[in-house]
Order: structure tokens, then sequence, then C-alpha cells
């Protein structure tokens, strides 16, 4: 059985969804597609099933209403871990996210836990954004950064591939925050278990077709939601990581194969790891 599957939460993405599985699907690495449809009024739930009784590649799980892309990628993290998979990712459904990145990301997931894609690691990759949302961006990075300690350079990004074992380490019932804050409160919870994380630079392209989903909501939620962080870290001190080998580093540098033939794939970069060794929680 192929053993990555990528999770795609929909809403409103008719227009997106065939073009971007057929690009997944026509990877040099084989992986599975799941798509979590939150009842698209424009019948991308419909548009997925077609593509799925054409290809077994692509699953699709449907949900009676829109309760959030935090929700979505739960729904699709249990059925993901109830079926084996090793490597799981988080795919936005409007191109934002390059599929031709996957490969980079499993390069290195070979060495961590979690690889995250950062707009942001030696410079600003970021592709039809007005400046003020760009300062937005990198503000609330900041904001992330200073009340939690987390050293990531884009901790509110989306693009990520979640080992199975990252994923177990997590209580999924139990995550609170819905909206982009779901993204700091993960990467959080896997970088307080001591689990290696890695970040790889990635460019981000604003939407190709349809509407932004970014909304006041979002952000107040991602406000409150950072300091409850930080009181976890004064209540729980974070796992020490494991000391070096005798003349290593003790958060070696992934080296990454890039091609970069493709002017839309990030540049070619060494990625930042963070935390202990891969799979292996230090103890608390």
């Amino acid at each position: 059985m192929n053993n990555t599957l990528v999770v795609v939460p929909t809403f409103n993405e008719r227009e997106n969804l065939p073009p971007l599985t057929k690009r997944l699907l026509g990877l040099a690495v084989p992986v599975n597609v799941l798509v979590v449809d939150d009842n698209s009024p424009d019948g991308t739930g419909r548009v997925a099933d077609e593509l799925a009784a054409k290809n077994p590649g692509i699953q699709v799980l449907h949900r009676s209403e829109k309760s959030g892309l935090g929700r979505a990628y739960l729904a699709g993290f249990k059925w993901a871990l109830e079926r084996g998979y090793e490597l799981v990712f988080e795919l936005d459904g409007d191109f934002s996210h390059n599929p031709d990145d996957i490969p980079m990301f499993i390069e290195a997931a070979r060495e961590a836990d979690l690889v995250l894609g950062s707009r942001y690691l030696n410079g600003i990759r970021v592709i039809n954004w007005p400046l003020s949302r760009l300062m937005l961006s990198k503000c609330a990075a900041k904001y992330v950064q200073v009340i939690t300690g987390m050293p990531f350079t884009d901790p509110t990004g989306g693009y990520k591939c979640f080992h199975r074992r990252a994923l177990q380490s997590i209580n999924l019932d139990q995550v609170r925050s819905n909206g982009y804050s779901f993204q700091i409160e993960l990467t959080h919870t896997v970088w307080r278990q001591g689990l290696r994380v890695v970040e790889v630079p990635i460019v981000f392209t604003d939407r190709f077709q349809g509407r932004s989903k970014m909304s006041r909501h979002i952000v107040r939620e991602a406000l409150w939601m950072v300091p409850r962080l930080l009181f976890q870290n004064r209540m729980r001190r974070r796992p020490r990581v494991p000391p070096a080998k005798p003349g290593q580093p003790s958060t070696p540098e992934a080296k990454i194969s890039r091609d970069p033939a493709d002017d839309q794939r990030s540049p070619p970069g060494s990625a930042r790891s963070f935390g202990g060794q891969a799979g292996e929680p230090t103890n608390l």
C-alpha cells in the first residue's frame, strides 16, 4: 500500500480540484489523495466523487457542514491513522501550496517527525500578497515566536508533512483551535513532545481561483490561543534534546535535493531542524 496521503480540505474548490489532483497523482513519488469536503454549495463534493470514481488513488470524505479548517484536517488525520499511512500531508486546495514540493518534504521527513513548509526561511517567498497581508503574516510569526518560544520562521504556515508518530503524539480529540491557529497549536504540540521538527523553504502563491477564507474570527482565535500555549509552556517544561554524538551538531542540517528547473518551485536551500532524534520523544 502507498504509505503517503495528502489531505486536501475543500469548500467551494470545484475549479481547482481537477487540476490539483492531476498534479498530485502525476508526481514522481506515489501519493494518495483524501479530499475532505464540507458540503460545498458549488458542487465540489460531486466533482470529487467523479474524480475518485476514475482513480483509486483518490478518496473522498464528505462532511455535513462547514465546520472549519481544523476540524476538516482532524477528520483527515484520523482517517489516515486508521488506514496505516506513514506520512500525512496538509495541502491547501487552491494551489497556494505547490504540489511539486512534495518530494522535497518526503526527503526531509527521513530525518524528521514533522516537516514545515516555510515562506520565510532564507528570505520572503510570497506571490500575490499585498504588503499589508505580508506584514500581518510576518508580525503573526514573530508574535508566536516571542510568546511560545518556538524557533520556527513560519509557525502559522499550513503546508506540512506529519510522520505517523507525530500525529500519534497529539490527542486529536483535545485540539481546541480551528482556524489558522490550528496550525500553531499542532506544531507547538509536536515540538513540546521533543520530536524532530524541520523547516524547508517553499514559495507561497495566493489563490488561483475563488475567494480567500481569511476572516476576523480566525485572527481573533489566534490572538487568544497563543497566550494559552505560553501558559502550557510554564506549566510543563519542554523535554531536553539528547546530546549529539561527538563531532556532530545536535541539530544536523538536512540535505535536500532540488530540481531548479521549475520557477514556481521553492528555491534550493538546506532545511532548518529543531528538536530531538526523529521518532524518539525525549523523556519528560
